[in-house]
């Protein structure tokens, strides 16, 4: 049996221009808000933190609490 990679959380290396799909999943975690964010759709992320975004004010959010 295939498996499926729905509902999965997939784990990403993420660079300056995109990321690099480690693990294999239909979506990763804002390190903010807890929201899934589905691979395809995700835009805003912390190279440096190695960290993800749902939305460019939880980006802004995450950056001010340094």
């Amino acid at each position: 049996m295939l498996m499926s990679n729905t509902a999965r959380v997939a784990k990403l290396h993420y660079m300056a221009n995109g990321f690099r799909v480690l693990a294999p999943g239909d979506h990763v975690l804002c390190a903010v808000t807890g929201e899934r964010i589905p691979v395809d759709s995700l835009r805003y992320w912390s190279v440096a933190r190695q960290e993800a975004y749902v939305t460019p004010e939880a980006a802004t959010k995450a950056l001010l609490a340094e």
